[in-house]
């Protein structure tokens, strides 16, 4: 790391909510590259607070909100952010990524550090797969690094860009340093926050069609072979010679999103979700063991035997879902109230 008076400091923005399966893992990696790590928690009820306690390179702010809202989350990250002079990096990662090992080596690590004030920096994100073997990478860089010039932060509530990213601002594609992505790493976990997610949609915005909120969240099963790749062994080699475990993905028998989904049930009813492809878990037994089951209602499967068959058609179509004629049927069932 370069150790000119003028470099920027490097500041980690992090949101987190009951992260406590990897946040350790996380902040190790982190603390190898970035000067002070921000940690807005969001009433966490794992160990999520104690474990980034334990890092001293951590900074850990409260986020109060009881609801999902992510621009709100971002301008409590850069306000604690911008308490530190300038020159400032911000780079903006969830708990689940981890910059790849081999900015210890690469050149790009020191461009990026000496990038213009207002400089967006954009990266690659590789989503690993179970195994950890391989991966794919969605199509187009993400804007998740900025140096500073302290613009005004237009995001949204969901599915929010990150950081600022002023209309002129230079922009830096990196190309050997992406971002490590361990959320399709456990495929259970990943399916109940997609469960969690398609419900929040189904909120937010009630007039949303159900075909087009499947297809969104189900993309990851329309990933093309030849879009499948090897993970190269320099994103990881720096990492785990610094005794950092990088293949263990922990088990966890319920996952918070699931009692979200539960307390939506609660305040909306399971019918309200019945469009929603929420109904391959076993919500009767996770109410039972998240102790969240109330007299009266019923967690079972809201669905008519109709809209059982506009989902089976969706699961086997999602590998092809762009085909022409998929679309067809799709606006088809749009129009019928899907």
């Amino acid at each position: 790391m370069a150790t000119d008076l003028a470099r920027p400091t490097i500041l980690c923005l992090t949101p987190v909510k009951n992260e406590a399966w990897i946040l350790d893992r996380f902040l190790r990696c982190a603390s190898l590259w970035a000067d002070h790590i921000i940690i807005a928690d969001q009433n966490s009820s794992d160990a999520s607070r104690e474990i980034a306690r334990k890092c001293s390179k951590v900074i850990l702010i409260d986020n109060p909100s009881p609801t999902y809202n992510e621009l709100e989350r971002q301008k409590l990250l850069l306000k604690a952010a911008r308490q530190f002079p300038a020159p400032r990096l911000l780079v903006t990662l969830d708990a689940d990524e981890m910059l790849t090992a081999n900015f210890m080596l690469s050149p790009e690590w020191h461009r990026m550090l000496q990038s213009p004030v207002g400089t967006v920096i954009y990266f690659d994100w590789v989503n690993l797969r179970l195994g950890l073997n391989s991966y794919w990478s969605p199509q187009g860089a993400f804007a998740w690094g900025f140096m500073d010039d302290g613009s005004e932060h237009a995001g949204s509530v969901i599915h929010s860009v990150r950081i600022p990213v002023p209309a002129s601002a230079p922009r830096l594609q990196l190309e050997e340093i992406k971002v490590l992505h361990y959320q399709y790493a456990k495929w259970e976990r990943m399916e109940s926050k997609h469960r969690w997610y398609q419900c929040l949609e189904r909120l937010m915005h009630p007039s949303r069609s159900a075909v087009d909120i499947y297809r969104q969240y189900h993309h990851m099963y329309s990933i093309s072979p030849v879009d499948i790749f090897p993970v190269r062994g320099d994103w990881f080699a720096g990492y785990e010679q610094r005794g950092i475990n990088m293949a263990t993905i922990p088990d966890g028998a319920l996952y918070w999103w699931d009692r979200e989904v539960l307390l939506m049930f609660a305040q909306y009813a399971p019918k309200r979700f019945k469009r929603e492809a929420i109904w391959d878990a076993d919500w009767p037994t996770i109410a039972r063991n998240a102790n969240l089951h109330e007299a009266g209602m019923s967690y079972r499967d809201p669905r008519n035997m109709f809209d059982k068959i506009v989902h089976a058609w969706l699961k086997r179509t999602q590998p092809v879902y762009r085909k022409s004629w998929v679309k067809r049927v799709d606006r088809a069932l749009v129009r019928f109230g899907w």
